[in-house]
């Protein structure tokens, strides 16, 4: 049994990697909003750590025999944890709060993980794999203003990423006649603080995906199944279709071959096992794309590494444990401003989209997955069927 805990500043607490880091104000209030959302993947029996009040129980109660079975700790236990992600900050926090070092990751394992989180480890796999038949993508670490320029010079329209950041974060797209003073200040910047910078073509994306795989931190390795997902103009997530892998391959199969997206799976197992050894417990995935080129579509197989917890995984398990076979929906993380906004939505959506159950499982509507209140800003939900 073990501890789980949504701790969503984990990328930009391992780009910091010191055990003081504090998140900014706003992903503090993420973090609280969806404490909870941990129970919807958690092993039966295990304990989810929540606020200190009662609404994520009383909400529970609430949802009857959708209910999972685990237990609610508002104070931190001396057990095993199960976080989204792992860092120093998150370290010390639990350290500091009781828990044992011996449920906890050592400084090499944290510095290993940040090692394999960093934007770089996907460059060096991605060209294991850009060979491969149907693949594309390219990707560069430069390490100043120079090889910038030069890089622009070569492919016009760039993105760069920080090596270290997450979710939508630490990206900007240029084009060679648009490198400002105000963007050569923030890529510098990240050259100065963390070595370097990722450079990459802008590809003519069609579809975005990722292949999710789980590591038992003894140097086995499983694919767990495939995600579908969208994101906004600037790379920000938007949310997870749900959908049953064998449907999600159908609608990738009218792009890119099956035997394509099995050859890299199969490449992947054959690349992690090594890389990540014994030095990694849990969910990782590897996000993709599918992008147009002169006619025709290819596949980049590794546009992202997620060496952590993420929502494709979450909305793989959610499907295969709320979700009718053959029916489809979305999960998503919506975010409110003003206050009351968020509560309106749920009662909007209640009204609007009444839940269906069959045999127990969804078939239709509208279905919160954490609680709401009148200060409640982010919120996670499940719109199936005819309701999305």
């Amino acid at each position: 049994m073990a501890v789980y805990l949504f701790n969503p500043e984990n990328d930009m607490a391992l780009a910091n990697f010191t055990p003081y880091y504090r998140p900014p104000a706003e992903i503090g209030v993420m973090a609280s909003d969806l404490a909870l959302l941990p129970a919807w993947y958690a092993v039966t029996g295990s304990v989810v750590k929540v606020g200190e009040d009662e609404s994520e129980k009383e909400f529970l109660e609430r949802c009857g025999t959708l209910c999972p079975d685990v237990r609610l700790s508002g104070s931190l236990l001396d057990m095993p944890y199960r976080p989204w992600g792992w860092s120093p900050a998150l370290v010390h926090t639990l350290q500091s709060g009781g828990v044992s070092l011996q449920y906890l990751p050592d400084t090499a394992r944290l510095e290993k993980i940040r090692q394999l989180s960093c934007r770089r480890r996907a460059g060096e796999v991605l060209e294991k794999l850009q060979s491969m038949e149907g693949c594309c993508g390219l990707s560069a670490y430069v390490t100043s203003l120079e090889s910038v320029r030069s890089f622009l010079e070569r492919y016009v329209r760039v993105i760069f990423k920080s090596p270290w950041s997450g979710s939508g974060r630490g990206l900007v797209t240029v084009t060679s006649r648009e490198l400002s003073a105000s963007y050569e200040g923030w890529i510098l910047r990240i050259i100065r603080t963390q070595g370097g910078i990722m450079a990459e073509p802008l590809y003519d994306k069609v579809v975005d995906f990722a292949m999710e795989f789980y590591s038992d931190g003894k140097g086995e390795m499983k694919f767990v199944g495939y995600s579908l997902f969208d994101t906004d103009t600037h790379g920000n997530y938007k949310g997870n279709f749900l959908m049953s892998d064998q449907a999600i391959v159908q609608t990738l199969s009218a792009y890119v071959s099956p035997d394509l997206l099995t050859a890299v799976r199969t490449s992947l197992l054959e690349i992690f096992v090594p890389l990540l050894g014994g030095d990694y417990l849990g969910y990782f995935g590897v996000d993709m794309m599918i992008c147009r080129d002169n006619g025709r579509y290819l596949l980049h197989p590794c546009v992202e590494i997620n060496l952590r917890m993420n929502m494709g995984v979450v909305s793989h398990i959610l499907y295969e444990r709320l979700i009718c076979p053959d029916v489809k929906g979305r999960f998503h993380i919506v975010h409110f401003m003003g206050e009351g906004e968020c509560l309106d939505f749920y009662k909007t959506q209640c009204g609007s989209f009444p839940l269906e159950l069959d045999k127990g499982r969804i078939v239709n509507g509208y279905f919160a997955l954490t609680p709401v209140g009148p200060g409640t800003r982010y919120h996670a939900c499940l719109h199936v069927a005819g309701s999305f």
